[in-house]
C-alpha cells in the first residue's frame, strides 16, 4: 500500500474509509481484500464505533495498512463516514463495509472509467455480488439511467469512487438519514450528477446490511426525494408502498 498524496492525474489517491462497529468476526476478510488490491496509491480509514469485541485489536495488528483510525462512540454509519470524509486526503473517495470485499482491481476498474469521459466525474459504480452465509445470490449493477435512479438507488454503492470534489460542493452526509443518507447525498447533484458505470464486479457485499432486509429502506428513500423535490407526498407514498409491496413479495417468493 502506498500513501502518496502528490498530485499524479494518472495514479489518484484513493481514500477507503470503512465505519466498523464489533465487527471482529467479519474483519479479517474486508482486510484480506485490502492487502490484495492492485492498485498502490491508497489510503485506508477505519472509523469505530466504540467497539468492545476485539475490532480494535484486529486494527492495531494491521497498521501496516491502516493509514488512519479511531475509536469512539459515534451516531451511526454515516457519521463515521463524515469523520472519515475529514481525515481523507485522496482525490477519490471509496466506502468498504466492514463486512464487504473489495476486489483486487476494483479502483483500476473503476478509475479506468474515468478515462472514458472528457469531463470530471462525481460517481463512478461497478457490479456487485450479494453473498448470503457464503452462496452468491445476485449480481447487481447496471448502467447508469437518471430516469431510474430519482426513483431509487439504481446504482451500487459498496465500494464506488466519490469524487473528493463532490463533498466540497454539496456536504457530507446527513446523519439524520439512517439508511439511504448514500441516495441523498448523490441526489443533491440533480440530474447534472455526472456518472460513469464500470461493468466489472468491484465488490462482494454480504446480505443483512443496515440497508437490506429492511422495509424502512423505502420511507427513507421516499424522505430523500421529497427533499430534493422529485417527487409529491402523496404519489411518492403510493410508489414507496408499491416498492415495499414488490419487495416482500419477492422476499417470500425467492428469499432475496
Amino acid at each position: 500500500m502506498s500513501s502518496d498524496t502528490t498530485a499524479d492525474a494518472s495514479k489518484p489517491l484513493v481514500s477507503i474509509i470503512t465505519s466498523t462497529f464489533n465487527a471482529a468476526l467479519y474483519l479479517p476478510a474486508a482486510i484480506k481484500s485490502i492487502q490484495d488490491i492492485s492498485y498502490d496509491n491508497f489510503e485506508w480509514i477505519i472509523i469505530d464505533g466504540g467497539s468492545s469485541d476485539g475490532t480494535v485489536n484486529l486494527i492495531q495488528q494491521h497498521e501496516d495498512i491502516v493509514s488512519y483510525w479511531l475509536s469512539e462512540p459515534d451516531k451511526g454509519i454515516y457519521h463515521a463516514w463524515n469523520k472519515g470524509l475529514h481525515v481523507a486526503k485522496g482525490d477519490w473517495i471509496c466506502f468498504l463495509g466492514a463486512d464487504d470485499l473489495i476486489m483486487p482491481d476494483a479502483i483500476s476498474n473503476l478509475l479506468s472509467c474515468q478515462k472514458k469521459y472528457s469531463e470530471s466525474l462525481d460517481f463512478i459504480y461497478g457490479r456487485v455480488e450479494l453473498y448470503e452465509n457464503g452462496k452468491l445470490l445476485r449480481t447487481i449493477g447496471e448502467p447508469w439511467l437518471w430516469s431510474k435512479f430519482k426513483r431509487y438507488f439504481a446504482a451500487t454503492h459498496p465500494c464506488a469512487l466519490h469524487n473528493a470534489s463532490y463533498f466540497k460542493r454539496y456536504g457530507e452526509f446527513d446523519t439524520s438519514f439512517r439508511i439511504t443518507g448514500d441516495y441523498e447525498m448523490l441526489l443533491r447533484a440533480g440530474s447534472s450528477l455526472k456518472v460513469g458505470f464500470q461493468n466489472n464486479v468491484v465488490s462482494h457485499m454480504q446480505m443483512g446490511g443496515v440497508s437490506n432486509g429492511n422495509a424502512a429502506v423505502f420511507q427513507e428513500t421516499l424522505r430523500a426525494k421529497l427533499k430534493h423535490g422529485l417527487t409529491n407526498p402523496i404519489a411518492g407514498e403510493v410508489y414507496a408502498k408499491w416498492s415495499e409491496i414488490k419487495w416482500r413479495l419477492r422476499r417470500y417468493l425467492i428469499g432475496v
